[in-house]
């Protein structure tokens, strides 16, 4: 505890004493008067009485109620049954009904982190999954990642990442889908989290490869995170990669990929050059610190 918070403790205590003590010794009989040793012992008798009786156990309240105040409330997680229900909803309900669901989680105490990660991600990912299997057609995997979309730019518009102006050394990431790749939900979650976690993000929309590159080669980048929602040629990524290195204006840039394909075969990362993955937005952000973390040990060494 603080000795701030100790002071306060302190000051309420001795005024909830004073209080006690004389509001109680006062509503009390007098001491008679025949004796100066008696009404002594009466005096502290009552004022033993006074601190074991009443004293003693409303501080120990306080107390209890000052450590109860001062433990964050754990954020409650997402059962495994209630992401499953929600995944299919964006089929049938439209962007305000689905941000009412995500509302009555977060009034529930789940955090925003634990929203995109462990409810709207998995959603969309279950799109693919009807999609895969024929059981959804193109026009309705499309509109259900649109509502998805929907609803995560709904939920970070209002509660907002803090501090909402990065420090000016935080880390710098850079996320966007494989030039080519036409889904944005996992660029659009990656660059939020990390915002969230205090790094200066940049998020390109259906970037062009020419995009991409301009970017690099324009900011000194810490990180790029490139995203792939469905298989392509490793080679393509490898080509990509390689572009990104060559173009950088920071000479140790790291590089994450991540997606189903990646997921399926993790040794796909080392096989294109790429730095890290990570199976979700939280691990990559882990991932990606120690990235940078690494990468700084490197430029100092090398000065």
């Amino acid at each position: 505890m603080s000795s701030a918070k100790g002071s306060g403790m302190i000051g309420a205590g001795s005024a909830a004493l004073r209080n006690l003590v004389g509001g109680s010794i006062g509503r009390r009989k007098p001491a008679p008067s025949d004796s100066t040793s008696h009404r002594q012992a009466l005096a502290d008798d009552s004022i033993n009485t006074i601190i074991e009786g009443e004293i003693i156990p409303r501080l120990l309240m306080a107390h209890a109620l000052e450590n109860h105040r001062e433990q964050p409330r754990p954020d409650r997680e997402i059962r495994q049954s209630e992401a499953e229900r929600f995944a299919v909803l964006p089929l049938r309900l439209e962007a305000p009904g689905l941000f009412e669901e995500v509302q009555a989680f977060i009034a529930q105490g789940v955090s925003i982190e634990a929203i995109y990660i462990d409810l709207l991600a998995p959603a969309a990912r279950r799109l693919g999954e009807l999609w895969e299997s024929d059981d959804c057609d193109f026009i309705e995997v499309t509109m259900g990642l649109w509502r998805l979309q929907e609803v995560m730019r709904e939920v970070s518009a209002r509660v907002p990442a803090t501090p909402a102006i990065p420090a000016e050394d935080a880390p710098r990431a850079l996320f966007a889908a494989m030039p080519g790749d036409q889904h944005n939900f996992g660029p659009m979650i990656m660059d939020d989290v990390f915002a969230r976690a205090g790094w200066d993000t940049v998020m390109l929309l259906h970037p062009l490869r020419k995009e991409v590159l301009d970017s690099l080669s324009r900011e000194p980048f810490d990180v790029v995170g490139l995203t792939l929602s469905r298989d392509c040629p490793s080679a393509a990524l490898t080509n990509v990669i390689k572009a990104m290195r060559s173009v950088s204006c920071n000479p140790h840039l790291s590089i994450l990929v991540g997606g189903r394909m990646i997921n399926q075969n993790p040794a796909i990362v080392a096989e294109v050059g790429a730095d890290g993955t990570g199976a979700d937005a939280r691990a990559a952000l882990e991932v990606a610190r120690a990235l940078v973390q690494s990468a700084e040990v490197r430029a100092h060494t090398l000065k």
